[in-house]
């Protein structure tokens, strides 16, 4: 399903892609990100994204007027969950709202796993 933006010269409409690489770009941008998390098909093994499929950690829910978003990430050891969940949430919702000029309802961040950062 897609978002559709109306204004007084017509609508826009935008794909759920486009929203989720937005949400996945800005996602591994907060200090504390490793990396999304994508699920394979019919397993519950998760993997490590490289960008070139990041929005694949991105699930999108348009509702009308507004999206829902949740992101699945991997954290660095040692960092507040909350504070990097918190940065997560207001980032995401601001960009989705600036760049694409939808309105979010909610960011749900889940970590999928920790990675310890090897020197």
């Amino acid at each position: 399903m897609s978002a559709t933006v109306k204004n007084n010269l017509g609508l826009i409409t935008i794909s759920d892609d486009v929203i989720a690489t937005i949400a996945g770009y800005t996602t591994v941008e907060n200090y504390g990100i490793v990396g999304m998390s994508g699920k394979k098909a019919g397993e519950n093994i998760f993997e490590l994204l490289g960008r070139e499929n990041i929005r694949k950690g991105v699930a999108v829910a348009v509702n009308g007027d507004s999206c829902s978003i949740d992101v699945y990430v991997i954290v660095e050891y040692g960092v507040s969950l909350h504070a990097v969940a918190q940065n997560v949430i207001e980032n995401v919702t601001y960009r989705v709202r600036e760049f694409a000029g939808i309105a979010v309802s909610s960011v749900n961040v889940h970590v999928e796993g920790v990675r310890v950062q090897q020197n």
